[in-house]
């Protein structure tokens, strides 16, 4: 019942932010015109109507309604989205950005202080999908949208924000596996909704060889196995071999008929950018990504600082959309 009255209410608001935009502004976008149209509509629809149409009210309904134009994926949205919801994601202002969350907090059912929290971490700008063409995050964000089909790309972040490991300055590999492990249930909700554990310490057999592999995770909705390697120091480019060879034997071995190929993801402590794209690791199925054991002090006290954050992440999507055009352009 209340998600049926919450659907109705954000259709209505919908609807009413189209009308005005469609039939009182009629697409006038100045900004004074805009202004004394609402603030008159408002005092008529509180007189009729009673509360809920102030000026600023009917501000985020024509926002909503420009924001989010397609009725038909309004409605579908508005199955598991409440208007709070659509509260938080208005202010975002790049529309691929703010499709993204949309999409995501509808198939994971985020509440809407867990959309909060994702927004602020910058869980976009930290999600592989972001470093692709608009076009290719365009062309996911549909299969998303009609099929409820996750790829990889919307899965896998860098960085992934592991401070609450506890772990000081100078550690070991054994010690950062034994700090996830401790705290599996964060750590899994880092990695992102659908993520299990399988083992760790996998014991593989080549010939009279014997290998591990650092943590096996199995991802429900891509239906894959994620191998997960984990490195205390900066990337290495004899690192793609191993995980080649792990991946290799647990498709050959490991895999279900129903599954699809596994992949691979190698956390490190740096990245060398360079070097991933010439191994052309996203072609083997591996994703790199960087780790952060611990985050600025107060970060969340200090603007500053979440600004400092926001720009790297920001130029990293850049720098990473830029090459793509160079390489396409090439």
């Amino acid at each position: 019942m209340a998600v049926t009255v919450n659907a109705g209410l954000t259709m209505l608001y919908w609807r009413v932010g189209q009308r005005i935009q469609v039939e009182i502004l009629q697409g006038d976008r100045r900004a004074d015109y805009g202004k004394e149209i609402l603030a008159t509509l408002s005092q008529q629809l509180t007189k009729e109507y009673g509360k809920g149409f102030s000026y600023s009210a009917l501000t985020r309904m024509v926002k909503f309604s420009e924001s989010f134009s397609e009725h038909s994926v309004v409605m579908e949205l508005a199955k598991t989205l409440s208007w709070s919801h659509f509260r938080e994601l208005l202010p975002l202002e790049k529309p691929l950005q703010r499709d993204f969350y949309a999409e995501m907090c509808r198939i994971e059912r985020w509440s809407v202080r867990t959309l909060q929290k994702k927004i602020s971490s910058m869980l976009y700008e930290r999600t592989a999908i972001s470093r692709q063409s608009d076009e290719l995050i365009r062309s996911e964000l549909e299969a998303l949208r009609e099929d409820d089909r996750l790829s990889p790309d919307l899965v896998f972040r860098d960085p992934y924000f592991l401070d609450f490991l506890g772990l000081k300055d100078q550690f070991q590999e054994k010690d950062l596996e034994a700090a996830i492990l401790r705290e599996i249930e964060s750590f899994l909700l880092e990695m992102g909704s659908g993520f299990t554990f399988v083992a760790r310490q996998k014991r593989i057999q080549i010939d009279s060889d014997d290998f591990y592999i650092d943590l096996l995770l199995y991802h429900r909705k891509l239906r894959r196995l994620v191998a997960l390697e984990l490195k205390t120091g900066n990337f290495k480019a004899e690192y793609k071999g191993q995980m080649e060879l792990y991946l290799r034997w647990l498709d050959r071995y490991d895999r279900e008929p129903h599954e699809e190929a596994p992949l691979g993801i190698i956390l490190c402590a740096g990245k060398k950018q360079e070097q991933i794209e010439l191994l052309e690791l996203d072609q083997a199925g591996i994703h790199v990504a960087e780790y952060l054991t611990a985050l600025p002090p107060m970060v969340h006290d200090r603007p500053e600082v979440i600004e400092l954050l926001q720009q790297k992440l920001r130029s990293a999507v850049e720098l990473a959309q830029l090459r793509l055009m160079n390489r396409e352009d090439g």
